[in-house]
């Protein structure tokens, strides 16, 4: 006696996963967006990059496959001492006054008669760290194996930290957003009407100024306040997006016989949204989060290069292109590289697993 067994059939989720682990490109995306959030991760918790505002090089120490010999040559020169001039007349009046009896009792001068009011504190506290055996500075490398900036941190920290501001921005804020469009999109589709109506008069004067100019005049009024204020900001301009989809969605799917049965039932208003239809157009969001993370980390890239972005002290790709504006013009690119290319990097690799995502969970491949 033979039994035959009922063959399910997969779901929209390991559909879209089936067509993923197909696809060489966006499995490779994939990877390289999830060593980016381990490292956002590992930065987060201060395990590497924890040390990257200490001063451990020179000033502009050039990367370790280029060589100090340059800018050390530079920095000797920039740093030696001028020449001593005989004829000064001044110092040898002084010289004079110090070979006098009671001379070297006085308060250390300098070369033109200046008394250092803070030498006899200084000399204490250098006692007391020589004592404590706290006075050893460590030597500062003239090399880096990316290099260093302005004030000798290392890029590839500097970096990693960087990241993890502008991923989070980009995260956080791309979540927000989607929420506010799926939430105005699901109120405008499922109840129409005059309901309806307003989310679209609000959603028609959002799209109505460029978005570009939405932002920077959102973040003139909100001011640089931190980080959240840069979330709110994008969060608060980029839900449209969601919006115009979520409420085409629900739209459809509030029509559909399980709809109606869920009404027969007694279900309400918000259980039918959130319940029973959201599961069918959950897909959508998950793409338009996707999606709004590539554009938001550009966002934030943009705010903090024009000064509208993160506040003094905390570093972005967007402050660390700013600060690398400027040194180009000595002719120190390592820092413009190395932000240019991490964000390249990892822009490009989150494009190419949207665009995967996008296709996997399209139920017309279905």
């Amino acid at each position: 006696m033979s039994t035959t067994q009922a063959q399910v059939s997969p779901g929209l989720w390991a559909l879209a996963w089936r067509r993923l682990r197909a696809d060489k490109v966006a499995m490779t995306a994939l990877g390289i967006v999830i060593a980016f959030l381990i490292t956002l991760a590992l930065s987060a918790t201060g395990l590497i990059a924890a040390d990257w505002e200490q001063e451990i090089a020179v000033s502009y120490a050039p990367p370790s496959f280029i060589g100090a010999d340059g800018a050390g040559a530079g920095k000797a020169e920039a740093e030696a001492p001028p020449p001593e001039n005989p004829l000064d007349p001044l110092k040898d009046i002084i010289r004079e006054l110090r070979k006098q009896p009671g001379g070297a009792a006085q308060a250390p001068v300098n070369d033109y008669g200046i008394a250092d009011p803070l030498a006899k504190e200084m000399a204490e506290i250098n006692a007391d760290l020589a004592k404590t055996g706290k006075a050893a500075v460590l030597e500062k490398q003239t090399t880096l194996p990316f290099g260093a900036d302005k004030w000798g941190h290392d890029i590839i920290k500097k970096t990693v930290k960087g990241a993890e501001t502008s991923i989070v921005v980009g995260l956080v804020a791309a979540f927000l957003a989607t929420l506010l469009g799926t939430v105005f999109g699901a109120s405008a589709g499922y109840f129409g009407g005059r309901v309806d109506d307003f989310f679209n008069w609000f959603y028609s004067i959002f799209t109505s100024i460029p978005y570009l100019l939405l932002i920077l005049a959102v973040a003139a009024v909100l001011q640089q306040k931190g980080i959240t204020t840069i979330i709110l900001i994008l969060a608060f301009t980029g839900w449209t997006g969601p919006f115009r989809l979520i409420r085409a969605e629900y739209m459809k799917h509030k029509a559909r016989e399980y709809v109606w049965a869920a009404d027969a039932i007694g279900a309400s208003h918000w259980r039918k949204m959130f319940v029973h239809i959201f599961p069918n157009v959950s897909h959508v969001a998950l793409v338009q989060i996707s999606i709004l993370v590539v554009g938001f980390i550009k966002s934030e890239v943009i705010l903090s290069f024009l000064g509208f972005g993160v506040p003094v002290g905390v570093v972005s790709w967007g402050s660390m292109l700013n600060e690398a504006q400027n040194e180009l013009i000595l002719g120190k690119w390592w820092q413009l590289v190395a932000a240019t290319a991490a964000m390249a990097v990892l822009v490009t690799a989150f494009s190419l697993f949207t665009d995967a995502l996008r296709d996997a969970l399209d139920p017309k491949l279905k």
